[in-house]
């Protein structure tokens, strides 16, 4: 016999559901012979499956720990190889934790980072999370097998900065559904070709080429599947041949930041999908820049109501990398 508990990252989901995260390879008509058989039960009472769990429920396996077995994923086995895929020399820590407490983290992705897994060969941000609420403790093995943290914002792999993670199931709720509504405002700080000397909200129609991975603008919907965005944009700093830009992302779409401004004629340096190769082999070989000086840099949370209502009004800032800070610096002195 098999005992669990339900925890607050559990509860609010139905029993059959939650019986199928614990054995994802048990089909559902199992789940529900054994709940007729009263080998599983909930609270020490026959259930159905469509009963709703609240946080201290219990539930009772009466089955062999083979059949358990034959039915799971295997759990993690150890901490320094508890997840598949490569894992890199990135670890999360104090020099990288912008913000954390019960519900959600606060990290600053350094550039070369996928946010989510694309595949199981690589660790990205997510993985990262989750190796370290298991090395902290913060997270239990079994507990892995019900809930998985995530992160809930993407950055491009070669973008910088603020990526938020749920740690417990409402934090991952609140902050999916803030990222969707586009009420956390995101802004972000890049260094642009040319001078750009006004502010400026410019809108337009992405268009997304899924061989190439690359989006074009347009002033006018062309397609059915073009999506409309929307980027503001203030100069910062103005330097001999660039310029520092602050941009808040009002839509977040696919490159939407770096497509959109070299549209306007001034592509972020290092961006050599959107910018001038000329230029970014010179930013190569002064400085060894191989990704786009984009950065997001504040988060600006709204009034909130609910389990993240003490984050209401609250502004979390990630400091630029040391490069890019030491490029501005470099162009402030010319």
């Amino acid at each position: 016999m098999q005992e669990l508990k339900i925890t607050e990252n559990e509860a609010g989901q139905r029993l059959d559901k939650f019986l199928a995260k614990y054995m994802k390879k048990a089909p559902k008509s199992f789940f529900y012979k054994m709940l007729r058989k009263k080998n599983i039960v909930l609270n020490g009472k026959k259930a159905a499956g469509s009963e709703k769990l609240s946080s201290g429920d219990v539930v009772r396996l009466f089955l062999s720990q083979e059949t358990i077995d034959q039915f799971s994923e295997e759990a993690p086995a150890s901490k320094e190889k508890s997840l598949p895929g490569k894992r890199g020399d990135f670890r999360l820590g104090r020099g990288n934790i912008v913000y954390e407490d019960d519900h959600i983290l606060l990290l600053n992705k350094p550039a070369g980072l996928l946010s989510q897994r694309a595949d199981n060969k690589e660790w990205s941000m997510t993985e990262y999370v989750t190796d370290y609420l298991l090395t902290t403790g913060q997270l239990t093995k079994e507990e892995l097998r019900t809930f998985r943290p995530s992160v809930c914002n993407r950055l491009d792999r070669n973008t910088s900065g603020l990526i938020a993670a749920g740690k417990s199931l409402a934090g991952l709720q609140e902050l999916s559904r803030l990222f969707k509504d586009r009420t956390l405002k995101k802004y972000y700080l890049c260094l642009v070709s040319g001078r750009v000397e006004k502010s400026m909200r410019i809108r337009g129609w992405l268009q997304k080429d899924e061989k190439t991975n690359k989006v074009s603008i347009h002033a006018q919907k062309r397609g059915p599947k073009d999506l409309f965005i929307e980027t503001e944009y203030r100069p910062v700093a103005l330097y001999r041949d660039t310029t520092l830009l602050e941009v808040h992302l009002v839509t977040g779409r696919t490159h939407q930041i770096r497509a959109h401004l070299a549209g306007t004629g001034h592509p972020i340096v290092g961006d050599y999908k959107y910018g001038d190769r000329r230029q970014n082999d010179r930013w190569k070989r002064d400085w060894g820049l191989d990704s786009q000086l984009l950065h997001a840099y504040r988060l600006v949370f709204p009034d909130l109501s609910g389990p993240l209502s003490y984050l209401s009004g609250k502004t979390f800032e990630a400091p630029l990398p040391d490069l890019f800070s030491s490029i501005l610096k470099e162009e402030g002195e010319k």
